[in-house]
């Protein structure tokens, strides 16, 4: 269990202490958590050939070439003592290969496919990392990722281009493995639900009290899909716009007696499917008024999700995606006269 990976001081000595990637770089290649990797070091000899300085890990071309065959293993469902084994042997078998830190980035480098790896096809690096860690349900490692991803890319990136794609993959690998991978989805989508809800702190005080309506976000009666809404409620956060989150499957009567009382700026309406496209009611929503007789007002109405498509309505925003939602959003507080005395 605890063995280590021999490695002789000619071998260490040989390497220039610069060479290779550090722990943080690898983790997020194979889509676990540095934890993970440290622990596995511990436990099972499966850690970096040289430490620069003696204490910093940096992991050459055969140390990765080893690690991402433990990730494949366990991933079968190997034992991780025994995937370490193999792992170990086959990287003593492995002749020495370039600096990674020359090849990252370069196109054709190799990468390893997992068993019950996505289909991603062509995607940003960061998706194969977030898949991994679905597939292996390594909580911790979505986590570190994910918050990772909107904290250096911002929330519209990580979501347009990364979140969306790893979930899109694992929805084909369900849909063509039968009930497999089922745990996979639930747990991607609470912890980028989880995330979501973390992004949401707003920047400043809501100011909905004393200026314009918040943006209340409604999935359509019948539609239980709201990640997306999630996203959207989290991208106001970061603009700072005041907004109201009811989630999934709001009743016709309780969506329009939230309007009527918060006289919200805009009302966006989720609907993932056709079947739960609901025209009519988005009719009544954007003819819902409030006010004083004489100064009567309604909101504009936003369409989110596919199930809208073919739909067209007059008069209501229908945006592609989550970036241009926030700038129909921003454009529609733009052009509201702030509340006297504001």
């Amino acid at each position: 269990m605890g063995e280590d990976r021999p490695t002789g001081p000619s071998e260490a000595a040989a390497r220039p202490a610069g060479t290779g990637v550090t722990t943080g770089a690898l983790a997020r290649r194979l889509g676990v958590s540095p934890t993970t990797l440290r622990s596995w070091d511990r436990r099972y000899g499966v850690g970096p050939a040289v430490r620069s300085d003696g204490r910093h890990r940096r992991w050459t071309p055969q140390d990765v070439a080893m690690l991402e065959e433990m990730c494949r293993l366990t991933s079968a469902g190997v034992p991780p003592a025994e995937a370490a084994r193999t792992a170990r042997k086959g990287a003593e078998r492995m002749p020495p290969g370039p600096d990674l830190s020359e090849e990252a980035g370069r196109p054709g480098r190799r990468r390893s496919q997992a068993a019950g790896a996505l289909p991603l096809g062509d995607v940003r690096q960061e998706c194969r990392g977030l898949a991994r860690a679905a597939v292996r349900l390594d909580a911790p490692a979505m986590d570190d990722q994910l918050a990772s991803l909107v904290e250096r890319h911002g929330l519209v990136v990580a979501w347009d281009e990364v979140m969306v794609p790893t979930l899109h993959a694992v929805g084909r690998k369900w849909e063509s493995s039968g009930d497999r991978y089922v745990e996979v989805e639930h747990l991607l989508s609470w912890h980028i639900s989880r995330t979501l809800h973390r992004a949401t702190e707003p920047a400043r005080p809501d100011a909905s009290a004393t200026g314009p309506g918040p943006v209340v976000l409604a999935c359509v009666p019948g539609e239980e899909h709201s990640l997306p809404l999630q996203a959207l409620h989290a991208g106001l956060a970061e603009l700072g716009l005041p907004a109201r989150m009811f989630g999934a499957a709001v009743p016709t009567e309780a969506l329009t007696a939230a309007v009527r009382r918060l006289g919200p700026t805009a009302v966006v309406l989720w609907a993932q499917t056709r079947s739960t496209a609901d025209v009519p009611l988005a009719r009544h929503v954007a003819s819902t008024h409030w006010g004083v007789k004489g100064a009567r007002n309604h909101p504009a109405v936003v369409l989110g999700g596919p199930g809208w498509a073919g739909r067209p309505l007059r008069g209501m925003i229908r945006p592609p995606g989550l970036r241009d939602a926030l700038g129909s959003l921003m454009g529609l507080y733009d052009n509201v006269a702030p509340a006297p005395g504001s």
